[in-house]
């Protein structure tokens, strides 16, 4: 198969090159960037090896349909869904690891992300790219929406939960912290390493973008709406994405029987890991491989239940589980080419 990333210069767009080199059934076909047209990736990121020689081009569509099978699109909200439209209609697989496809219903993307989408009726054709919940579905899939880091975290570490039944639906509280690379390539004032270092923050505090994707696929899961309180916070790491959440429990059921549950929820699932009894998740345990770790406690004073999630933001949260989404597409074994251990210390 032949593979186009667009956007390949970013941090996404690297780790699916990093990825898919190794990857047995496909080829790199094109490679774009909208600042380093003409350049060798190679020589913006030596990491890659120097024996590696593909030239950025620029991004034009219909070159781009024409020459490769599936296309990955690391764009920035609101600049993939006029691509994934064509792609849609010349039977290609496309995979956006943006925001454009993520929510179902045109009313939440247009006042949640204020911009305008090009192909709005192509949102019920799209499938939510989270294997651990949609691998059925992704099969065969025509248009994937990659879902977002943070909403990975939270909804690998609460979906055991809704689907047995066991929490309330609301007052729920998702408190999860990101490593830089989450904010891209680009730096700015408040990503720039002095802000950063031996600093903690949180942004987007109640109104950040990924607390409807977070709410509509838990809701899913439920049955009924579910709701949030979502506090992202920027932590002073490279990569890594930590969630801490707090629900309450409204059945009589013992911590051993919760464990179980995740097991059996997660059974099969390559993947995602429920960590033993006391042993809490930390975001190295998963740095630079595409696993999810979860644990939790009951907190029977309180009535409520504590789970913990860690994942690569770049891996797990963007570019692996794109390429595992594109292995299920495709028939090929989910794993292919991410089993790569963490990279640790």
């Amino acid at each position: 198969m032949k593979v186009g990333i667009v956007g390949a210069s970013g941090f996404t767009g690297l780790e699916l090159v990093r990825i898919l080199l190794r990857h047995p059934h496909v080829e790199l076909e094109l490679l774009t960037s909208e600042t380093f047209v003409g350049q060798k990736l190679n020589e913006i990121y030596p990491s890659l090896g120097w024996d590696f020689n593909m030239k950025l081009e620029e991004f034009h569509i219909d070159n781009a349909l024409e020459r490769c099978d599936v296309l990955f699109l690391a764009l920035p909200h609101g600049y993939s869904s006029g691509a994934a439209l064509k792609g849609y209609e010349k039977e290609k697989l496309i995979i956006d690891l943006g925001a454009d496809f993520r929510l179902k219903e045109i009313e939440n993307y247009t006042s949640w992300y204020e911009t305008e989408h090009k192909a709005p009726h192509l949102l019920k054709e799209a499938v939510y790219g989270l294997p651990e919940i949609y691998k059925e579905e992704i099969k065969g899939a025509r248009i994937i929406a990659n879902p977002g880091c943070y909403p990975t975290s939270a909804i690998l570490a609460l979906a055991p939960l809704f689907f047995n039944g066991l929490v309330e639906l609301k007052g729920i509280i998702v408190d999860s912290k990101s490593g830089v690379s989450g904010a891209g390539r680009k730096a700015n004032a408040i990503t720039h390493f002095n802000s950063v270092c031996d600093n903690i923050n949180p942004y987007g505090v109640a109104e950040h973008r990924h607390t409807p994707e977070i709410e509509q696929e838990l809701s899913l899961v439920a049955g009924n709406q579910v709701t949030i309180t979502f506090t992202p916070q920027l932590a002073p790491i490279n990569r890594g994405i930590l969630s801490t959440c707090y629900a309450t429990i409204i059945k009589d059921i013992s911590e051993g029987e919760i464990r179980q549950l995740y097991n059996e929820f997660y059974q099969d699932k390559p993947f995602v890991g429920i960590l033993p009894e006391g042993t809490w998740p930390h975001t190295k345990w998963v740095s630079g491989s595409n696993n999810c770790l979860i644990n939790f406690k009951v907190d029977a004073r309180n009535n409520r239940i504590v789970v913990a999630s860690v994942i690569d933001n770049l891996i797990k949260g963007a570019s692996g589980q794109a390429v595992q989404n594109m292995n299920i597409a495709l028939g090929i074994d989910e794993a292919t080419s991410l089993q790569n251990l963490t990279i640790y210390p």
